[in-house]
């Protein structure tokens, strides 16, 4: 991996980044990596051994370097990955109709502010394993009309449900309120 993708790894993951520059990022890692095979032994291990061998020396980089270590958990989990227009309809009425307690957790790929929570929410899944936490990515294809209907107007955006209504929103990566949010609303005594 070249000096100068690592740079734009490392400002992607800190700082988000704007979704075409994801793309054009995206697309010289491609070529870089998958398509001159001669220059890396294999993408996934070039890409693996850059962040276990890169220093991160500040607790928002060792957050991220968490993050893309434990990707992949196992167990059982009540994060519900919304991937339609229909499925984000099922989820809001079913929320509304059985009373069920829910967090809506409105992200994009290419946020920095939202990879930053991301461990927290997971965390506060398996905190709160009652409280359904519905994963919407905001460039999905077809969400557009009900993201305006419901006003999404920003990443990340949070919308908490009990007994079948809004009860708040919380627009930002404020990692404190949203514990407390939680642990407001879905303390189970």
């Amino acid at each position: 991996m070249r000096g100068h993708n690592k740079a734009l790894l490392v400002r992607a993951l800190i700082f988000g980044s704007h979704r075409s520059s994801m793309n054009s990022f995206s697309r010289r890692l491609h070529k870089n990596l998958i398509s001159n095979p001669s220059k890396t032994s294999h993408p996934s291990k070039s890409l693996s051994n850059f962040t276990t061998k890169f220093h991160f020396s500040t607790p928002y980089l060792q957050l991220f370097q968490r993050t893309l270590s434990s990707s992949s958990s196992s167990g059982a989990s009540n994060i519900v990955l919304v991937k339609s227009d229909e499925e984000l309809n099922s989820g809001l009425k079913n929320v509304q109709e059985k009373s069920s307690p829910a967090v809506f957790y409105f992200t994009a790929t290419w946020c920095g502010p939202c990879k930053f929570i991301s461990p927290v929410i997971e965390e506060l899944s398996k905190k709160y394993p009652h409280a359904t936490i519905y994963k919407v990515d905001i460039d999905t294809e077809g969400l557009q009309n009900a993201l305006a209907s419901l006003n999404i107007a920003a990443v990340p955006t949070l919308d908490f449900y009990k007994n079948g209504k809004k009860e708040t929103t919380i627009v930002g990566a404020d990692v404190a309120k949203l514990k407390n949010t939680m642990e407001s609303l879905y303390r189970e005594d």
